[in-house]
């Protein structure tokens, strides 16, 4: 099996004579299909909505193209609040998922309407005080606490994490509340990362759907909506077999129907939070093979770093690559793939069998489309690159110009000794 770029080695020198690599670039045709596909598959309830995660690809672009294939936003700072409201997203279209959250971030969620999502039982007062009443539409983060297994392995650990309540905190949390005018109640939960299965979100789904029977039982409430959150993932590596989402929504509407529907709960709208599922797989990192070192190993250092995708360095995390106009050729050399940092983890693969790559070679870095970008930083005074668009027509268009030098000085403020750059 192998994953086969969106982009051909043609398209990509036709781009570089405008915008030299590298650059994350993003396939809107891809996106949008994609995003049909989860509305569809979660057309049986009709409260659904998908808040896409802005931390996985803060770009007003595509949150633009979200925003046309009916999805809100989840934000969890200032400014992805503000970055939403800029793109025309506003009261229940925004679900604002925060934790250690400073004082007037929760008040500009409430100026802006967006719902809140709790972290903490003491975060109650500290909204209170911040909006002057309560809102009358409040969620909570649900916490379980130990492992959460699936049978065919994949886990997470809920209690070793630091977000979300406990079952009887929020019990206890949802009483206060409604004690204080508050009249619809949402629960959220995030319980495992990146799952490649369809087994995750029925299970899960489950198990807020019983707790929400607890809800209606202890506190005379029925919840509002239900957050499944996000944890959908993609697969990396190319034998991996991708998530089926309308066998998910299947098994969400069946679990749906045997524990709600059956305790006379009904009309509860399903939220879902994806970012990785929504974009990683639309993106990539086309990069320049620029030099070559024969040493202990063989080396093929390219002008992007992990500055511009900082997963494989963090986490060790596998993103396949394609050497663009080899994708046919025999993988039969060995090489690790490393950027320019001073920092020997900067590595895009470690040992990794590919075709033969020469100086000039361009290598497309897949499944960078979330989580990609968002996450770099100027190490080493490096510059985070540009973000273009793949767009439906087959144009290619600048969603993000790369930063200079004077962005990186900008913040400065000494004795003008960096005028000359700034001018």
């Amino acid at each position: 099996m192998q994953k086969i770029p969106f982009l051909t080695l043609d398209k990509v020198r036709e781009i570089v004579k405008t915008y030299p690599t590298p650059w994350h670039i993003y396939d809107e045709k891809g996106i949008r299909e994609n995003a049909k596909k989860l509305n569809e598959a979660f057309s049986w309830n009709k409260g659904f909505k998908e808040y896409f995660a802005v931390k996985a690809t803060p770009n007003p672009f595509i949150m633009n193209i979200l925003k046309e294939c009916g999805c809100g936003m989840d934000c969890s700072s200032m400014t992805e609040l503000e970055l939403s409201d800029a793109c025309g997203f506003s009261g229940k279209d925004i679900m604002f998922s925060s934790n250690e959250t400073p004082i007037e971030e929760f008040k500009f969620a409430n100026e802006l309407g967006a719902i809140i999502n709790l972290d903490d039982i003491t975060h109650i007062e500290y909204v209170e005080k911040a909006c002057g009443k309560l809102p009358e539409t409040m969620s909570a983060r649900y916490n379980p606490g130990g492992v959460f297994t699936m049978s065919n392995g994949i886990m997470d650990n809920p209690g070793d994490a630091k977000y979300g309540m406990t079952p009887d905190q929020i019990i206890e949390a949802f009483n206060i509340m409604k004690s204080k005018g508050v009249k619809y109640f949402g629960i959220h939960a995030f319980l495992a990362s990146n799952t490649v299965t369809n087994e995750y979100y029925p299970k899960l789904a489950k198990e807020l759907f019983e707790f929400a029977v607890r809800i209606k039982n202890e506190c005379g409430i029925c919840v509002s909506f239900i957050n499944l959150s996000g944890g959908v993932g993609i697969p990396y590596t190319p034998d991996q077999e991708p998530n089926d989402i309308f066998e998910i929504g299947k098994g969400v509407k069946k679990v749906y129907d045997e524990v709600l529907v059956a305790n006379g709960i009904k009309d509860v709208a399903i939220f879902t939070e994806l970012g990785r599922y929504m974009l990683g797989p639309y993106g990539a990192l086309v990069t320049e093979a620029i030099h070559e070192k024969h040493t202990h190993k063989e080396y093929i250092g390219v002008d992007a770093c992990a500055v511009n995708l900082m997963r494989p360095a963090m986490y060790g995390a596998y993103h396949h690559l394609s050497v663009l106009g080899k994708e046919e050729e025999i993988a039969d050399r060995t090489y690790d793939i490393v950027g320019s940092l001073c920092e020997n983890n900067d590595k895009f693969a470690i040992d990794r069998k590919l075709p033969k790559i020469d100086k000039g070679d361009y290598i497309y870095i897949h499944d960078t489309g979330a989580h990609g970008f968002s996450m770099g930083y100027n190490y080493n005074g490096k510059l985070r690159s540009a973000e273009l668009l793949l767009q439906e027509g087959g144009s290619v268009k600048m969603i993000r110009r790369a930063e200079t030098d004077k962005d990186y000085f900008a913040t400065f403020d000494f004795c003008n000794i960096l005028d000359k750059y700034l001018k």
